[in-house]
């Protein structure tokens, strides 16, 4: 019997309001930053995205979804669209895990200027700047933070959650998550290197990235689905 593939489908959130003004983190905090009104129409269009590929499945490939995400107020709302576009009856369960949560900065969460950072942290600062230049981007802390290897870390624990779903060639899963935390699934998930996290960037919001093929043969990931940004035509 031939094994059907198994589809994961990480999103990244929509545009949010910090995406476009970096005071909306400290107005509402990183957590409770709300999608803006485009942002929700690029997740729904992440949702059409994704039920369109699915609708161009073989009958005997589909299957329902499991739909995993961040409790973050822009991660929640984008999974609110997502599921506005889904066919009714495609999703089997919708779930929140504080595993997919952002990436924690400590010190300086809710102030992404570098300049204010030396400015209101000068010695954590140079720490930091230190650890980067010596240690690399991935293992440096933030101070009172996390580095992008204990997100990575964190994402190998959520992934525990899932593994036996995908061995056992059960349903396809919808992650929503964040740039780092998406990235950190996808180099767990297929064993990549430190060196593959360093060199890649980020998805952009409501990007789409595929994970798709058997625990027998292996998996691979592609890029489903590019947002429309709002400059674009401008």
């Amino acid at each position: 019997r031939k094994r059907r593939l198994m589809h994961i489908f990480l999103v990244r959130h929509g545009e949010s309001l910090g995406n476009i003004n970096e005071q909306a983190y400290r107005q509402f905090g990183d957590h409770n930053v709300p999608l803006t009104q485009w942002g929700y129409r690029q997740a729904l269009a992440a949702g059409r995205a994704i039920a369109a590929y699915l609708a161009e499945l073989p009958r005997g490939q589909i299957r329902q979804l499991d739909v995993w995400y961040s409790p973050y107020m822009r991660t929640r709302q984008s999974k609110d669209a997502l599921l506005e576009a889904l066919p009714p009856g495609l999703v089997r369960s919708v779930r929140e895990d504080y595993l997919l949560r952002e990436q924690d900065f400590g010190l300086f969460t809710e102030i992404y200027d570098h300049a204010e950072r030396r400015q209101k942290f000068p010695d954590e600062f140079e720490k930091w700047a230190r650890l980067r230049s010596n240690s690399g981007k991935f293992y440096a802390r933030p101070p009172d933070g996390e580095s992008r290897a204990d997100v990575a870390q964190r994402l190998r624990l959520f992934l525990q959650t899932v593994t036996n779903d995908v061995r056992d060639d059960n349903n396809d899963l919808i992650v929503v998550g964040h740039g780092v935390t998406n990235r950190a699934f996808e180099m767990n998930f297929l064993h990549h290197a430190v060196d593959w996290f360093e060199r890649s960037d980020n998805p952009g919001n409501s990007d789409v990235t595929l994970i798709d093929g058997t625990h027998a043969r292996g998996f691979r990931s592609t890029l489903l689905h590019k947002a429309e940004d709002r400059r674009t035509g401008d």
